[in-house]
């Protein structure tokens, strides 16, 4: 093993020192990537394997490639929209995700999907190649990219699952999820663990379905019955998504999430919330009754731009809210934003 700080890692050093000085590099980029240098020359050892030196170079590649693909839009919004790649053309649900697609490119978002056939081809072709990205992942028994996005500058080629996930929940700030199979549930459910364990930005979830549909509902009679109603998953996690029938549904969802509320971000121990207006102090003594139980101590609070945020010029131009948020019950979290959402200020 290599010791990042050992002389065998000079020229490593020496690469990254000369890297910063001649670029724009600031002093957390450079740091971060004198770790990422540290954690290759772990890897190099001789009992490390093959297989295990494949996948961390493939990891890295894929996403370098992602990330540079992405980093142009990162001031656009985007959806990322799941569902059955076994889903024909002149399906309903296909309609629907066609439309729900076109929709959130008329108002100026981007659509992100993983590329294939069926539901990915849908909202490929309903949002347009100029407002779509792809993320493929390579199969052995199944097409490629799609006609509507194949050959795109925005389309990534990804072989392994974990890092394709990655980059379509970590680009987008609402997810539209639509019937499917195993690959559509192990999706959704691993978005809604992300989010559940605030391992991933508050964001919507619509589960789409067409009017008289059953499949979102029966999948919600289940949690319902079998995880909700036992204890395995708290009552508040089921306010994480919503499921709609219709775009204008969809659209309402969506749009409503970021009414008020626009970002967040932890400081420290602390948690800020940033808004486009405050509640009015009468809203706000409603807020702390409400939702105390996630406030470790003291109260949710207005405040300033925090060190941290002015050291990152970081949506300075926002009122916020500052609490110490128990970090546990993010279903809770999601019922103060959806509540921030119908504050109406002073």
């Amino acid at each position: 093993m290599i010791d990042a700080t050992s002389s065998a890692a000079t020229p490593w050093k020496e690469l990254l020192e000369l890297t910063a000085e001649h670029s724009s590099l600031s002093s957390i980029q450079a740091n971060l990537i004198r770790s990422m240098l540290g954690t290759i020359g772990e890897l190099a050892h001789p009992d490390v394997e093959i297989l295990d030196l494949k996948i961390t170079d493939a990891t890295l590649k894929e996403l370098a490639a992602a990330f540079r693909v992405f980093q142009p839009y990162r001031h656009v919004s985007k959806l990322t929209m799941f569902g059955s790649a076994r889903t024909e053309s002149d399906d309903p649900i296909y309609l629907l995700a066609k439309d729900l697609a076109a929709q959130v490119a008329a108002d100026g978002w981007m659509v992100v999907t993983g590329a294939g056939p069926g539901i990915m081809q849908a909202g490929t072709e309903g949002a347009g190649r100029e407002r779509s990205f792809g993320v493929n992942i390579r199969l052995p028994h199944e097409q490629g990219a799609n006609p509507f996005i194949a050959l795109d500058p925005k389309l990534v080629e990804m072989r392994y699952f974990f890092t394709r996930k990655l980059i379509l929940v970590k680009e987008s700030a609402a997810y539209a999820v639509l019937p499917g199979g195993f690959g559509t549930l192990d999706e959704f459910f691993e978005l809604l663990t992300l989010l559940q364990t605030g391992k991933a930005l508050p964001a919507p979830i619509v589960l789409v379905e067409t009017d008289g549909g059953t499949y979102w509902h029966g999948l919600e009679a289940f949690l319902q019955a079998q995880a909700i109603g036992p204890g395995y998953v708290s009552e508040e996690d089921s306010s994480l998504w919503s499921v709609v029938n219709t775009v204008d549904e969809a659209m309402e969802v969506i749009h409503g999430f970021y009414r008020n509320y626009q970002s967040i971000r932890m400081v420290g121990e602390l948690m800020v919330i940033r808004l486009k207006t405050l509640p009015s102090p009468a809203e706000l003594d409603e807020i702390n009754r409400r939702f105390d139980d996630i406030v470790i101590d003291g109260s949710i609070r207005p405040t300033e731009p925090m060190a941290p945020e002015r050291a990152t010029n970081d949506s300075l131009e926002l009122p916020r809210l500052v609490f110490r948020f128990n970090r546990t019950h993010y279903g809770r979290l999601r019922q103060l934003i959806d509540t921030l959402n119908e504050c109406r200020g002073s």
